[in-house]
């Protein structure tokens, strides 16, 4: 189902890619020896999750229903806007972001403040409704570098396995 979820998020306009560069960016500090390729791994690996994929899919088909005019009022209005009191949005994203603990949860609001990259590009007003997208994508990054931070082997154990 991930090869599945690809294609929804394609057809919005993110890549693996996409995702993978803000993973590399968060967790370079930490792990210099990191590449790209095992950030998309680790992007891969957080959207073969069933949670994460109905958490997406859930986002996804709201934003599309929205831009088709498709939701009641005032939903439809509160969506058009991408009313900042809405909220919706980031707690469905912190739905992903907790699958991999805490440190999901903190690069998540960084992500959201700062929003690097595609995140940037959804969250600007346009054509297209991206109320949930750029969080999903920011809660996606978010977990996926938390994956990478959880599995790097330079960590420090304090005796726990």
């Amino acid at each position: 189902m991930a090869s599945e979820m690809e294609k929804w998020l394609e057809r919005r306009g993110v890549t693996v890619g996409d995702v993978a560069d803000i993973v590399w960016t968060l967790q370079l500090p930490y792990n210099p020896d990191l590449t790209l390729q095992e950030c998309e791994e680790s992007v891969l690996a957080v959207l073969n999750k069933r949670e994460v994929q109905y958490v997406l899919f859930t986002g996804i088909a709201l934003d599309e229903l929205a831009e088709r005019k498709l939701l009641p009022e005032p939903l439809q209005a509160i969506m058009e806007a991408d009313e900042s009191l809405y909220g919706v949005d980031e707690t469905l994203a912190m739905g992903i972001t907790n699958v991999y603990g805490m440190i999901g949860l903190t690069s998540f609001g960084y992500l959201d403040k700062v929003k690097p990259g595609i995140i940037r590009k959804l969250n600007e007003k346009g054509r297209h409704v991206h109320v949930f997208l750029d969080d999903l994508v920011a809660g996606l990054a978010a977990a996926a570098s938390a994956r990478i931070a959880h599995q790097d082997p330079k960590a420090n154990r304090y005796g726990l396995s």
